[in-house]
């Protein structure tokens, strides 16, 4: 309020700057305005000596008196979101392969049945294909691509990389995916995939096995130990299944990992040369090799989750958790 006043009455206040430009005025003028001037000033003072005693009178203490208010009380905080826990361990995931050099690509979920199945080496009268029940979109099939399909896997991304890009090549590809199934505790009809290509001359599964072992030590922050299995994947030649070391028993065996020491972990192999041609790329020049595992199993063994449908269902109790 002082500050006011000073602004309005002060030595170099807007009032009195006004009443300075009285002596430019004419004699009847000066009569005129001086009075009314004059009244202002007064009118103006009366009001801020009325107002800084009626604020000097009123004090914090008299306020309070009027209605009991708890001072003690904490005041109100609002409440802030996180990050889901797939998000966090996607973000760890692409920032490990980031420092191995891998880029992280992206590919729409709702893809075409050739670069769904055709191009990784799936023809339509594959048995493949009864692996991997699909939700097809409505839609006119074109001669080339096919039906739209809601994409099964994140391997698409595999052939649209390699003919954007050729070789050489170092990819991930993480995103959400799609399967027509009955869902259970360890099923949903929808989770959460990572994809992995790397393309090169001289490659080999000893490449995969140093990236693999060193992805896990990284991603769970002790010594973790990898192994090849054989397996049958269409788009890998050869197929392996490939295991890491329980990390609760480590490796000496218990319930968890069926006491055999090992966690079944993800699908791989050397990319099938058919594959290489669908995505332009000379297979008697280079080799390569693909890997593809789930990033929601992931999660549920990193934090000892016991039904997957706990990740989708919104429950702001399990989310808080993480």
């Amino acid at each position: 309020m002082q500050n006011l006043e000073t602004e309005i009455l002060g030595r170099k206040g807007k009032l009195t700057l006004i009443l300075r430009g009285i002596k430019d005025l004419s004699d009847e003028e000066k009569r005129t305005v001086g009075q009314l001037s004059n009244k202002v000033k007064t009118s103006l003072e009366k009001e801020f000596e009325h107002k800084i005693k009626e604020l000097e009178n009123t004090s914090i203490e008299k306020e309070l008196g009027k209605t009991f208010f708890d001072t003690t009380i904490p005041g109100k905080t609002r409440q802030l979101g996180h990050i889901h826990p797939l998000s966090q361990v996607q973000e760890e995931v692409e920032r490990i392969f980031s420092q191995m050099g891998f880029a992280v690509m992206d590919g729409p979920e709702v893809e075409s049945e050739y670069y769904n199945f055709e191009g990784l080496n799936i023809p339509k009268d594959h048995p493949a294909r009864d692996m991997q029940d699909t939700f097809f979109i409505q839609s006119k099939e074109d001669q080339s691509h096919g039906k739209l399909v809601l994409r099964t896997h994140t391997s698409p991304a595999q052939i649209r990389t390699m003919e954007k890009y050729g070789a050489p090549l170092r990819i991930i590809v993480p995103g959400r995916v799609f399967r027509y199934e009955a869902t259970d505790a360890s099923h949903d009809a929808t989770f959460y995939q990572v994809e992995g290509l790397l393309i090169d001359k001289d490659i080999s599964l000893s490449h995969l096995k140093g990236v693999m072992a060193q992805f896990l030590t990284r991603l769970f922050g002790q010594p973790v130990k990898v192994r090849f299995r054989p397996g049958y994947f269409p788009f890998v030649e050869p197929g392996l299944e490939v295991d890491f070391s329980c990390l609760l028993c480590e490796g000496k065996g218990c319930r968890v990992c069926k006491h055999s020491g090992w966690m079944e972990f993800m699908g791989a192999g050397m990319v099938h040369e058919n594959v290489l041609k669908a995505g332009g790329i000379n297979p008697k020049e280079y080799q390569g090799w693909a890997f593809g595992f789930g990033l929601t199993r992931l999660v549920m063994m990193r934090y000892k989750i016991d039904d997957i449908r706990l990740l989708t269902n919104s429950d702001l109790r399990f989310i808080k958790q993480f």
